[in-house]
């Protein structure tokens, strides 16, 4: 087994955690009492928002014209209402009244619209898919005129890329400096990618918050974020391993909080690669998986054994298909279908030239690398040799883009903006996702996504996902492994602490200090 670190990811770890523990000491009750200590994987490599905007909405620093609430229904943002023509192509959200930036600005339908045009032109928003002709700015509204019908709009500015930030936000370029923002905290202090800090913004529009001063530290150890949070370092912590959850159920003056997540962990394929664009190949790495084992022993929930792409939590987009399986000798057999026959050593081999893949994989998610580790070794037993590669994250969407990447472990939310919808466009993305497809495509696919966009409602709309879910089900381009619960602790200074599935924000202002 070869796993390689990369030291840049993972080098300054160990420090960060001294530091913390040293600002921190052995007790909560040393830290100031009005700030409350959020821990957890994520780092923020950027202020763009489509880069890294989900820590800044998650901290509610900046906001959206629309927000989800915690059954995933659209609910008012920095748009009170909605509505659209007959047609869908023409769409007027009306702006809250008396809404201020954190710089004491107001927030007008010409800023809005600025902000708007600017992650309409980043590729790595959804509203660069949405065909706008344009975004104009009302009296106390902003308008969108598109080329097309387009139901998902209020979905799409649930993203967090389509946050509302301050003109100064900007510089002449256009990039984002700083983050100046809406919500009812405000940046104090930004130190990328590991560190933010947060004030309560005395401008905000709704009721103060009870906790005043917010830190957010980034961790990259799951086991250091354990530490953390069982000796009174953290007030809530994202992020943690099984053994981590163990080690916190056991320890008092901590609780744990969990959420099944729309989110599916899963094997993202390079469809064009020479040996990875042959199906019975995916399908017999798929085969080779036992997935209950898998997520038995690395989740402690067997039942998160992903039976197919999409989990049950997202009911319209799970229809009635027949489950992944694992199966040895059906892979072997695909496999040497394929002109993949065993060596002297039992290594696969085709005109003497080995089995061996490359898999990419992250340590945000403390169970990716340790899956990453059993599926190399479950596919060693059928003679394929898998190099396991923990680096960062955004090596992914770099391999993507330069073509070498071959296998990458990854997980994925499908409900970043209230409506599936959107994300299975993405992932589906004809020219491929960074987070989806590589070098794959299916015409079903392409047309049931077209049509869905399009409006398709009741029955057809139905079949058009039950298209969808099944053509990937049997093509394989990603390869489903396990579904995704969501835990954090939350120590007992806290009161109110509720997890968002869809990890719209951390809602810092229902929390208060227990008394």
């Amino acid at each position: 087994m070869r796993t390689l670190l990369r030291a840049r990811a993972l080098a300054a770890l160990p420090a960060i955690v001294l530091a913390v523990t040293g600002c921190a000491g052995a007790s909560a009750r040393t830290s100031p009492t009005d700030t409350l200590r959020i821990v957890g994987p994520f780092e923020v490599h950027s202020l763009e928002p489509a880069a890294d905007g989900e820590v800044f909405t998650r901290l509610q620093v900046t906001e959206t014209l629309v927000t989800s609430d915690l059954d995933g229904e659209l609910a008012p943002g920095l748009a009170t209402q909605w509505s659209s023509s007959s047609e869908n192509t023409e769409w007027e959200f009306e702006l809250v009244e008396g809404a201020t930036f954190h710089d004491g600005t107001p927030v007008t339908p010409e800023s809005v619209v600025a902000a708007l045009e600017k992650a309409a032109a980043e590729t790595a928003s959804p509203l660069a898919e949405v065909p706008i002709d344009q975004i104009r700015p009302e009296e106390s509204s902003v308008a969108f005129e598109l080329t097309q019908p387009y139901l998902t709009l209020p979905a799409v500015l649930t993203h967090y890329s389509t946050v509302i930030l301050a003109p100064a936000s900007y510089d002449d370029q256009g990039r984002v400096t700083e983050i100046i923002g809406t919500g009812p905290y405000a940046v104090k202090s930004v130190e990328l990618p590991a560190s933010i800090q947060t004030a309560r913004f005395d401008g905000w529009r709704g009721a103060a918050p009870a906790i005043e001063n917010v830190t957010f530290q980034s961790v990259g150890r799951a086991e250091s974020r354990a530490l953390m949070a069982v000796s009174d370092q953290a007030d809530v912590v994202f992020g943690l391993e099984p053994a981590g959850r163990q080690r916190v159920e056991a320890t008092d003056g901590v609780g744990m909080e969990s959420s099944l997540q729309p989110r599916t962990i899963l094997l993202k394929v390079n469809a064009a690669h020479p040996v990875l664009g042959d199906v019975r190949v995916r399908r017999a790495l798929s085969l080779a998986l036992d997935r209950e084992a898998m997520a038995n022993a690395v989740l402690r929930e067997k039942e998160l054994a992903a039976t197919q792409l999409l989990p049950p939590s997202l009911p319209a987009w799970h229809p009635d298909l027949e489950p992944l399986e694992h199966d040895q000798e059906a892979a072997r057999a695909l496999l040497a279908e394929a002109g993949w026959t065993p060596g002297a050593d039992g290594a696969l081999q085709r005109d003497g030239v080995p089995l061996t893949l490359n898999l990419v994989t992250y340590p945000d998610r403390a169970e990716l690398p340790a899956l990453a580790t059993a599926i190399q070794a479950a596919l060693a037993e059928i003679g394929v040799g898998i190099e396991v590669e923990v680096t960062n994250s955004s090596e992914v969407p770099a391999r993507q883009a330069d073509g070498s990447l071959e296998l990458a472990l990854i997980a994925r939310h499908f409900a970043l903006v209230s409506d599936p919808l959107v994300t299975v466009a993405d992932v589906f993305a004809p020219e491929g996702s960074d987070w989806g497809v590589m070098n794959w495509s299916d015409p079903a696919v392409d047309s049931a996504v077209n049509a869905l966009l399009q409006g398709a409602s009741d029955a057809e709309a139905e079949q058009h996902r039950a298209t969808i879910v099944r053509t990937a089900h049997e093509q394989l381009p990603l390869v489903p492994v396990a579904w995704y619960r969501m835990n954090a602790a939350v120590s007992e200074r806290v009161d109110g602490f509720v997890l968002d599935p869809l990890e719209t924000t951390w809602r810092i202002t229902d929390l208060q200090w227990a008394s």
